[in-house]
């Protein structure tokens, strides 16, 4: 079993590998060891996690970080990202959790917030179909290199209002 929690700077190492591991594969389907998230230095993720600029969440089985996401937030929306779990505990509802908390977690923090996006590799079919188990539609694709093509996705969220949740 695993737990959720915020994310903190003490965090970070383990999260730049969890990252990294997670994505290796994503990396070898598209022939591309230069992807945003394996480029991504530790300095970036400890300065993400000490601005408190984007609502991180980890999943932990004990003391193991095993799983986590982040999402920024503009006026009205959020920006869902770095859906990650370790590639040795797919398939056990981390990710769904993970998302199912975030989105809780910011319709409480930013009940204005009107929808949620995210993209996805076109090939990573897999994370796809959980997005619109989630809720999420395709809105657009947008090639952004001859490899690599990303599928953008929304999901409507509704008005928190007193009295629901």
């Amino acid at each position: 079993m695993f737990e959720i929690h915020p994310a903190t700077v003490a965090d970070a190492g383990e999260l730049f590998t969890l990252q990294r591991a997670a994505y290796v594969d994503e990396a070898q389907t598209y022939g591309d060891p230069f992807i945003l998230p394996l480029t991504e230095g530790l300095s970036r993720i400890e300065g993400l996690l000490a601005s408190g600029d984007a609502l991180v969440l980890k999943a932990v089985t004990g003391h193991r970080l095993v799983g986590a996401v982040r999402a920024a937030t503009t006026d009205t929306t959020g920006v869902v990202g770095r859906l990650v779990v370790a590639p040795d505990v797919r398939g056990r509802g981390i990710a769904r959790a993970l998302m199912e908390r975030l989105e809780e977690d910011l319709r409480h923090r930013r009940p204005e917030l009107a929808a949620l996006t995210l993209f996805s590799g076109a090939q990573n079919t897999t994370e796809q179909r959980l997005y619109r188990r989630l809720g999420y539609a395709e809105t657009h694709r947008e090639r952004v290199a001859d490899h690599l093509v990303m599928v953008h996705m929304r999901k409507e969220l509704g008005r928190v209002t007193a009295g629901s949740v």
